[in-house]
């Protein structure tokens, strides 16, 4: 597999996104599938309420018709399957009950994370069976060490939730999750095919492509939001792909930013609980930045490149493993 078939995949799913959008959008209208806004969050985005919503329906749409007409099928390609779509499937029954029951939040806790261990309990249950390495690598040095199945598949599962999870924290601003996550799966597509890695390789350059393309209409101002469909869909495929390309830890610089977000939220609720005060204006941390008075143009430019920038340097990094 070359660069060529990696530009074309990225390059079909894109236009498949693009074409999508205009027949998605006016049905997700007529439908009434507004967004719900939450009355604590920006007081900005109050006027985005009734925007339509689980838009992320396009980017998977177009994702699993680029993926399928070109990649391989084997283990590696159900497996990315499962997650990103299982994960995805999660996020729309998260976004019907928001929008059915008018309110900010859908499933509970529990029953959203109860959907993401079933998908990550599957696809751990194919890995075993195919013989995936139980090994973890450091980025930068040559040292690994392998912890066995027992350790392994859980941390697995522990890392599909907090990615999952951290990706959907990030898409609070318009543009802001598919600008930030398509250099990401740009340097994973990279890693895949080098590795010779095809269906991780050809997945990440469908969903950079599916997420790009959706960016046309999700732009400030958005015509139409992603919602959990696309943010659950989008954290699960980054996170199996980082699994199955064996660069587990090199997530933590590649997608750097939406560690940054996680811990943004992590922080902010430990500090108001044990201190009674806040360290940011709002979490995540781009909420901060709008209300320190930054256009959402800004925050998405200036994220995107420091997104753009980490990827690079996670290259750089797989270089020296």
């Amino acid at each position: 597999m070359d660069l060529q078939l990696l530009v074309l995949t990225a390059a079909v799913s894109f236009l498949l996104a693009v074409l999508a959008g205009p027949l998605c959008i006016p049905l997700l209208q007529r439908l009434k599938l507004g967004q719900q806004v939450r009355g604590e969050g920006p007081q900005g985005h109050l006027k985005k309420a009734g925007t339509p919503t689980m838009g992320g329906v396009v980017i998977l749409l177009a994702f699993t018709l680029a993926f399928v007409k070109f990649s391989v099928v084997n283990t590696e390609f159900y497996v990315l399957l499962v997650v990103t779509l299982g994960f995805g499937l999660v996020g729309l029954l998260d976004d019907l009950i928001k929008i059915l029951k008018k309110r900010s939040l859908g499933l509970t806790s529990l029953q959203k994370l109860a959907g993401q261990l079933l998908f990550s309990a599957i696809a751990c249950r194919m890995l075993i069976g195919s013989g995936h390495s139980t090994a973890l690598s450091v980025p930068g040095i040559s040292f690994s060490f392998d912890w066995g199945p027992w350790f392994y598949y859980p941390f697995v599962v522990l890392m599909l939730l907090a990615i999952s999870n951290a990706v959907n924290f990030t898409d609070g601003v318009d543009g802001l999750l598919s600008s930030v996550s398509a250099p990401a799966f740009g340097a994973y597509a990279l890693i895949a095919m080098q590795a010779t890695q095809f269906p991780s390789a050809l997945g990440a350059s469908a969903m950079a492509g599916a997420v790009l393309g959706f960016l046309v209409y999700n732009a400030h101002p958005a015509k139409v939001f992603m919602g959990d469909t696309g943010s659950l869909g989008i954290g699960g495929a980054l996170g199996m792909i980082a699994v199955l390309t064996k660069h587990e830890f090199l997530f933590l610089v590649i997608g750097g930013v939406f560690v940054i977000e996680m811990l943004s939220v992590v922080l902010q609720v430990l500090s108001f609980k044990t201190r009674g005060k806040r360290i940011f204006k709002m979490s995540p941390i781009h909420h901060h930045y709008e209300l320190s008075g930054w256009s959402e143009w800004r925050i998405v430019v200036v994220f995107f490149g420091v997104s753009l920038l980490l990827a690079v340097f996670g290259l750089y990094l797989d270089k020296g493993l």
